[in-house]
């Protein structure tokens, strides 16, 4: 069953249809909503609530991108959690599991064929990633995960933020240029293709 029908049956309140939606894009909205959060926890919880908020409102979908509806919910939850921190601020700690453990980035990020080695330098390089996300304003942040982490097109993205493509292709070169400065400072991290590029400059 493609996905159009899957959505017209999960309008007439067919659960299962709606079910096998959220396997389609659980994945995606997670990497969004850690993207923009930084926090596997959270994360979840912003997922979670997603899918919730989709299913009651899902009889208003009107056609186009349902990976763009999906994502501009998301991104609200994120938003609202964002607010929320910035209203009650907390000290920073690095994510925990359940058990309290300290962990530096979602499971499922990492490659299971990867050697030990390779895995250290691959979470390395992904929580440098984070941090520069983090440093970025709320709004290249939202850009540059919609695009270049979730695969959205311009189009796609101006759904989600209700922005002009103009608007969104000038903030994703912003955010672009913002990362890559940032990440200057991770230099030993990056792939040699792009160390190759940037040794010079630093």
């Amino acid at each position: 069953m493609d996905e159009q029908a899957l959505i017209q049956f999960a309008q007439q309140g067919d659960l299962d249809s709606f079910n096998r939606l959220v396997l389609l894009y659980q994945d995606l909205i997670y990497t969004h909503a850690y993207r923009m959060l930084g926090d596997p926890e959270a994360a979840d919880d912003a997922a979670q609530e997603c899918f919730i908020s989709a299913y009651r409102a899902i009889a208003t979908f009107r056609g186009g991108s349902f990976k763009a509806w999906l994502l501009r919910i998301v991104r609200n939850q994120c938003y609202d959690e964002l607010r929320h921190r910035k209203r009650h601020p907390t000290i920073p700690l690095e994510p925990q599991n359940t058990e309290a453990e300290e962990i530096e980035t979602a499971q499922w990020m990492i490659d299971p064929v990867d050697s030990p080695e390779d895995t250290i330098a691959q979470k390395a390089l992904q929580q440098a990633i984070q941090k520069c996300l983090d440093e970025l304003p709320e709004e290249f942040r939202s850009v540059v995960v919609i695009v270049d982490i979730d695969g959205c097109d311009y189009a796609e993205a101006a759904q989600v933020l209700s922005k002009p493509i103009g608007t969104i292709k000038s903030r994703l070169a912003r955010a672009r240029y913002r990362l890559q400065d940032c990440l200057q400072g991770f230099w030993e991290l990056l792939p040699a293709r792009f160390r190759l590029l940037t040794e010079g400059k630093i």
